[in-house]
């Protein structure tokens, strides 16, 4: 009897999108050349830059106990020893998903890029993202479903966002919503998670996801910084709302609303604990340290998105590491991890 064949989940969307082509093919944009030529440099093969060899123990994935989204609530105390590997076993799980689901989102946006920006020097760096969330996808669809075991579905914060970018026409809504936006606060994610898990193979991914994840906001901010000197002020509202928008499903992605619902405790109750949670209140707040000063950089920290940024308790991060100064560093780190994972090989 055959085995049957794995049922296969596929969304379709209608997206309007506009294709140019630039028939010139000259280097008008020296800095994006420049940045297509470090990426094409730094492009790393994860079958061999890391060990999949090595089992994995979940529970050293585990954030700090002060960081659990339920920490010090009654729910949390009454929980046993089991109940409590369980949960982080589940937070685990369900936040690689959703690194996994947001890495799928870069893919197609970055191929629209590709179609949509309209000159040729962005293209060319558009294309080498394409190949680096390629990649981002399969390290943590690899680890998810070879190390982990067990996945959840995309957050509906997270698909509401993705939606918003991939169905938009307009090319510099898309490296709004993806570069400085989606990725802003994925390359801080990423970071946290480098710092405080201890499961080296996790470790080690996400060191490298880094790298290129600070490539793609650079990218963001060299596009955009001068395109919005010359919009009109109801565009540049409409940019700001957008941003605003996109952070605060940005920060209600993180209530784990998935998983208490998947594990039969209160759902609302234990979201409202977790947005209160002061762990997870400096998480969410951290997760924007690369958003604020990207967003200005590129001119669109009004006084009027100052006020907002400031209810959401962000604000604080608009002189915190300039976009280029994390490439650099993150440049320097991946310089020595590539001479450590070269000497392995």
């Amino acid at each position: 009897m055959s085995e049957a064949a794995p049922q296969i989940d596929i969304e379709h969307i209608m997206a309007e999108l506009d294709v140019t082509f630039n028939w010139t093919y000259q280097e008008t944009r020296k800095d994006l050349r420049d940045l297509y030529r470090k990426a094409k440099k730094l492009q790393w093969d994860a079958e061999v830059r890391l060990d999949w060899s090595q089992d994995v123990d979940i529970e050293r994935q585990a954030v700090p106990d002060f960081m659990h989204p339920l920490f010090g609530s009654e729910i949390y105390n009454k929980m046993s020893e089991q109940e409590h590997v369980v949960m982080r076993k589940e937070m685990a799980s369900w936040t690689q998903s959703q690194f996994l689901h947001g890495e799928q989102g870069a893919l197609l946006a970055a191929a629209q890029l590709v179609n949509s920006v309209p000159d040729f020097d962005s293209k060319l760096y558009a294309g080498t993202q394409v190949v680096d969330e390629a990649r981002h996808v399969e390290v943590f669809d690899r680890y998810l479903h070879t190390k982990v075991g067990f996945s959840y579905p995309v957050s509906p914060y997270l698909k509401k966002l993705l939606d918003l970018i991939l169905t938009d026409s307009r090319w510099d809504m898309k490296l709004l919503g993806m570069q400085i936006m989606v990725e802003g606060l994925a390359l801080a994610a990423f970071g946290v998670t480098a710092k405080t898990v201890e499961e080296p193979l996790l470790r080690d991914l996400t060191t490298y996801v880094i790298q290129d994840e600070a490539r793609h906001v650079a990218y963001g901010v060299l596009s955009l910084r001068d395109y919005y000197n010359d919009v009109t002020e109801k565009e540049r509202q409409e940019r700001e709302d957008f941003i605003y928008e996109a952070a605060v499903l940005m920060r209600d992605r993180f209530l784990f609303q998935q998983m208490w619902e998947k594990l039969g405790y209160p759902v609302d109750e234990c979201c409202e604990i977790a947005k209160n949670n002061e762990g997870q209140k400096q998480f969410r707040q951290i997760l924007f340290s690369k958003i604020v000063p990207a967003v200005k950089r590129i001119g669109l920290l009004s006084d009027r998105q100052r006020e907002r940024f400031a209810a959401l308790d962000i604000l604080q991060y608009e002189n915190w590491e300039d976009p280029f100064e994390s490439l650099e560093r993150a440049e320097a780190e991946q310089a020595e991890a590539g001479m450590a994972g070269a000497a392995a090989e």
